[in-house]
């Protein structure tokens, strides 16, 4: 009998069950969240991914906004992991 997996049945590419576990620990491993620049280039996450880590709750997107020299102002956005997926790579 074959082995089940969590993407069987849910359209997923398999593997993204995996990556979305990875990428939610990393997420809860960085309390101030992480750039999206970083988890795909750094880490090999795809936006679509992560977007969709969004969409479903388990991560938000954060904007702050730093001061730079010379009046300059700089956003930054950051993905934290929320308490649903925290709950999710948890459980």
């Amino acid at each position: 009998m074959p082995r089940f997996s969590p993407e069987q049945g849910t359209g997923r590419k398999p593997g993204q069950y995996r990556e979305q576990r990875r990428a939610l620990k990393m997420l809860a491993d960085a309390p101030r969240g992480v750039r999206e620049e970083m988890l795909v280039v750094m880490h090999g996450f795809s936006t679509e991914m992560l977007a969709g880590l969004v969409l479903a709750g388990l991560a938000t997107v954060v904007t702050e906004t730093k001061s730079a020299p010379r009046g300059v102002t700089i956003k930054v956005e950051r993905i934290r992991v929320t308490d649903a997926g925290r709950r999710a790579f948890d459980g």
